[in-house]
């Protein structure tokens, strides 16, 4: 299978490295397009068996899948260059650009189409990757499924609910990154050194979502477990609500539709 990767950016440089990262089926031919020769020549340098190219046609013209991964406003100036065909499969990495714009940008009626976000993640294979789809066949959504799978968890959803799974998953680990950062300033402040602060406010996530993941249990539940009466912990959790703090989360993810 040939893919093509259009736009290295900091996407689509993730996807890169994503695919490459998972040892890469053997069959599979990568070549990624960019204007920046020298992003390309460093991914090159980590991954010498990736075929760059500042040609985009060059880079799509006999893929069988092309990921176009460049900002939303320059997604109908690079795919209406690229003169796709119907044989080939399209996948849009450009939040908000819905399946019509990107149909009358390709030119062809009836174009398999998947708008595919994932999160910065994916090149360590822990994206959560939101997918949806039209005039695919039931091949192609296999096959969607399992180059994407590769990199992380993936749900197919329909175009609807696209922008609401958005702001959770691919906006989101920025809001989990900023509590992160938060937590570390938090501890510094309370005299740890900042590598202790990171490797506790670290594992202590991977434990919160591991606890969720495998038990299935209501956050709620298990926030209970440890707010003992008079403890520290619902006193800690307390301000977090006088402060604003589950307001804040949730209007960060409204405004981010």
């Amino acid at each position: 299978m040939k893919i093509a990767i259009i736009g290295v950016g900091n996407m689509g440089g993730a996807v890169c490295e994503g695919l490459f990262n998972t040892g890469m089926d053997a069959s599979w031919e990568i070549t990624a397009s960019d204007a920046s020769l020298e992003k390309l020549e460093l991914l090159k340098a980590k991954y010498p068996k990736l075929d760059i190219t500042t040609n985009n046609q060059e880079a799509a013209k006999s893929a069988d899948v092309v990921i176009v991964a460049v900002k939303p406003w320059l997604v109908k100036p690079v795919v209406e260059e690229l003169q796709m065909t119907p044989s080939q499969i399209y996948v849009s990495i450009a939040a908000g650009v819905d399946f019509a714009q990107l149909e009358s940008y390709t030119c062809l009626k009836g174009q398999p189409m998947f708008r595919v976000i994932p999160n910065t993640a994916i090149s360590d294979q822990q994206s959560m990757t939101l997918i949806c789809k039209c005039h695919t066949t039931a091949e192609q959504d296999e096959l969607i499924n399992q180059l994407f799978g590769s990199m992380g968890q993936v749900l197919f959803i329909p175009e609807s609910k696209m922008a609401a799974s958005t702001s959770i998953s691919s906006c989101g680990i920025a809001y989990v990154l900023k509590y992160m950062q938060a937590s570390i300033q938090a501890g510094i402040e309370l005299g740890l050194t900042v590598q202790e602060a990171r490797k506790l406010t670290i594992q202590t996530l991977i434990g919160a979502a591991t606890i969720l993941k495998e038990h299935g249990q209501h956050p709620a539940t298990e926030i209970e477990k440890v707010c003992t009466p008079g403890g520290l912990t619902i006193k800690g959790i307390n301000q977090l609500e006088h402060d604003g703090f589950t307001s804040a989360i949730i209007n960060a993810m409204k405004v981010s539709m």
